[in-house]
């Protein structure tokens, strides 16, 4: 194995000693301007398969430990904290549609939005406030995160499965195929059987206003 270079070794300690998860510009500006691309790129070839391994997430590049390996670090079992089904669709919404404002969520679910459920999503750092929409109202739109991208292992929006990936999966139900299809263009039909809303949520009958 060829011995890496001063440059490669000065992006290495730079990502070891970074609190968070770094873009190559912020990287190079860091390093006096040097152009790190070929050695972000050696690096990620050294470290793969190794139990310490270098991915770029969101075009932020950060270490991580190997996933299969995970579980031996954990000394305890973890509580999670599983996202309400209302904020699991607004989630999924997003991500698959940003920008998106509260109002073109709701016209996709067909149903009223609480606050709260934009919140813990806002909270968890996996949704930001994107700007307004420069329409009348100019409503607050949403997007995803770097750090969405990188907790479900994602290296830029293109990775997000499919409609049909999801479903051969088995990751959705026939209430969700409704949800499906609505994300998909079809146009958001009720189910017979539809899910009960969360606190604070009302299903729409009419099309909902703007922000």
């Amino acid at each position: 194995m060829t011995p890496p270079d001063d440059l490669v070794r000065a992006v290495e300690a730079t990502l070891f000693a970074a609190t968070a998860p770094m873009s190559a510009e912020q990287i190079s500006a860091h390093l006096g301007g040097a152009a790190v691309g070929e050695a972000l790129r050696r690096l990620a070839a050294d470290y793969a398969g190794r139990g310490i391994e270098l991915v770029e997430r969101g075009k932020r590049w950060h270490f991580q430990t190997a996933p299969d390996l995970a579980h031996l670090l954990r000394r305890e079992r973890e509580d999670v904290r599983r996202l309400s089904r209302a904020a699991t669709e607004v989630l999924a919404i997003v991500a698959y549609h940003e920008p998106v404002s509260r109002a073109e969520i709701e016209s996709i679910r067909g149903v009223q939005t609480a606050k709260g459920t934009l919140d813990v999503l806002l909270e968890a750092g996996w949704v930001r406030v994107a700007g307004r929409r420069e329409v009348p109202g100019r409503p607050v739109i949403y997007a995803t995160t770097p750090e969405f991208l990188a907790h479900f292992g994602l290296a830029s929006r293109r990775d997000l499965p499919g409609i049909d990936e999801l479903r051969a999966a088995g990751l959705l139900d026939p209430v969700d195929d409704a949800l499906a299809a609505a994300m998909e263009g079809a146009g958001a039909q009720d189910p017979p059987d539809a899910p009960v809303d969360e606190p604070g949520e009302t299903r729409n009958t009419q099309q909902n206003a703007l922000d």
